[in-house]
């Protein structure tokens, strides 16, 4: 009896055990997920105290040969920054610890940027929103070894603009930005000097480079938290370089150059009183007239010119707000889309220098509006690559014809935001999702976020150089994705030609440019 009764006591202790064992597995995937969940929401609005005065990248030194050229010197470096009293930070800078100066010029100029690369390892430095020769736009193909140089030449033929400059190495980009190596580019012409707008730099027309940072100890801590797809996100802001950042200004009216330099996280920029400021710009410069906004929505790379009015003795918080992009509630939560900043406080002094209203027009932008285009082509967006298609640094994706205009329909169709950079052309936003664009995106833009299930139709001109054998990229500029392979390559061609080959990819190690 007692042999046949065991078999049975072991069944019911299984039917017992198994259920018990399913239930206290499900109860720990859902408290794991509770914790995850919860715990991945940040913010700092009414914490920031605002205590450190906002620096102000230096304009860079420059020299002008007799032909001309306007010459500038950039030199990558290995630095120690005191981010936070007490603790010094290993980082990486231009011509200093961390960030770079301000390049400027004005449109006509040639100008020449001597590269040289001090860090320990092979990097690059791309002109992001600069209209030039493909073999000098600082891509992928342009490494520059450690010890070695480069300089880049090219002539400025493109309008006013915020444009800046950061790494473009294959697979370490977010690393590299991450560790400081960023800067402004910006470009005048006689529109942006005629114009009635604030243009004393660091007095009334402020750069605000903004970033998302954590810290491990004194080390900038640039790993990625469980389920953050998107890539790093961090737990506080800077601008400029400088945490709890405040300004004192004088001014009536205050320009800021906003340029998201964050590597993942995406932006709803406002302020906390809610006042109204006006759009005068976005990254390839220019809108037509000035934009009444009170909420700006910035993806990774992109740029925006606003200005806001100041009343004496009064302090305004520049706030970064939840973004509202139709993201699903997980996506919301671990791209950062629920997370809150307060990230820049402007303090008026008590006697403001006074200021004319805006100007009712701006510009016309420069960019092609679809009619003329010869040919369209449609870009799926996925975390494996570009229609479906991982970046090869020796394959060619498409050719293009010099002087031609083109219709690109870029399709998010994965589950995570992205968004689409495309080097060396400002385009025109046609449609989002088979409507007309919104206000804040009619400007001349060169990076468009594009969230999940979501359309953009794009029209650009290829104005040259032809150089079928060095490729330009397109890509995701959420620059994790882009290092995972979310590229592609174009090469400019005179009519009738082909594209060529892209350089051999060496080992950046043992390349040199000079």
């Amino acid at each position: 009896m007692s042999s046949v009764s065991r078999p049975h006591k072991w069944r019911r202790r299984l039917l017992i055990a198994v259920p018990t064992f399913l239930v206290v597995l499900i109860l720990l995937i859902g408290g794991l997920f509770t914790w995850a969940y919860v715990g991945a929401t940040v913010s700092t609005v009414g914490s920031t105290e605002f205590t450190n005065p906002l620096a102000i990248p230096p304009l860079a030194d420059s020299q002008v040969r007799p032909d001309g050229t306007r010459v500038f010197e950039l030199d990558m470096r290995v630095g120690r920054k005191e981010f936070r009293p007490g603790q010094q930070t290993d980082t990486w800078g231009f011509n200093g610890d961390y960030l770079g100066p301000t390049l400027r010029a004005k449109r006509g100029e040639k100008v020449e940027v001597l590269v040289r690369n001090g860090l320990p390892e092979a990097s690059t430095v791309h002109w992001h929103g600069m209209h030039l020769p493909a073999s000098q736009d600082g891509g992928p193909h342009q490494m520059v070894a450690a010890g070695a140089s480069w300089t880049p030449r090219w002539t400025i033929d493109q309008p006013a603009a915020s444009l800046w400059y950061h790494p473009h190495p294959h697979g370490v980009t977010e690393q590299h930005v991450r560790r400081g190596l960023a800067g402004m580019f910006l470009l005048d012409d006689d529109v942006s000097e005629s114009l009635p707008l604030p243009k004393n730099y660091g007095v009334d027309d402020l750069p605000v480079i903004v970033q998302d940072v954590k810290f491990r100890g004194g080390q900038l801590d640039s790993s990625h938290g469980i389920f953050r797809d998107v890539g790093f996100l961090g737990d506080q802001t800077m601008v400029n370089g400088t945490l709890s950042p405040y300004r004192e200004v004088g001014d009536e009216l205050i320009r800021l150059r906003l340029l998201n330099a964050s590597t993942a996280r995406t932006y709803t920029f406002g302020f906390a009183d809610d006042r109204a400021f006006s759009l005068i710009a976005t990254d390839g410069g220019f809108t037509e007239r000035p934009i009444a906004l009170n909420r700006l929505r910035m993806s990774p790379g992109e740029r925006a010119e606003i200005v806001v009015r100041m009343r004496a003795g009064e302090r305004t918080v520049l706030r970064g707000y939840p973004v509202e992009a139709g993201l699903d509630f997980w996506n919301q939560r671990f791209s950062g889309g629920d997370d809150t900043f307060d990230i820049l406080q402007l303090r008026a002094a008590e006697k403001l220098r006074p200021a004319t209203e805006l100007p009712p027009t701006l510009a016309t932008p420069e960019t092609p509006d679809g009619s003329d285009s010869v040919k369209e082509r449609r870009f799926e967006l996925n975390l494996s690559g570009i229609n479906g298609t991982p970046m090869k640094m020796d394959r060619i994706d498409m050719t293009v014809t010099r002087g031609t205009a083109e219709t690109w329909v870029v399709r998010n169709d994965d589950g995570m935001p992205h968004n689409f950079h495309v080097h060396d052309v400002q385009f025109r936003v046609l449609t989002v999702d088979g409507a007309a664009p919104p206000p804040e995106l009619t400007g001349p833009k060169d990076t468009v976020f594009v969230p999940p299930n979501g359309t953009v139709t794009l029209a650009m001109r290829f104005t040259g150089p032809a150089d079928p054998n060095s490729p330009y990229m397109y890509h995701c500029h959420l620059l994790w994705h882009e290092d995972q392979g979310m590229m592609g390559q174009f090469v400019v061609v005179e009519p009738g030609q082909s594209a060529g080959q892209p350089p051999p990819s060496e080992p950046a190690q043992h390349r040199k440019h000079h």
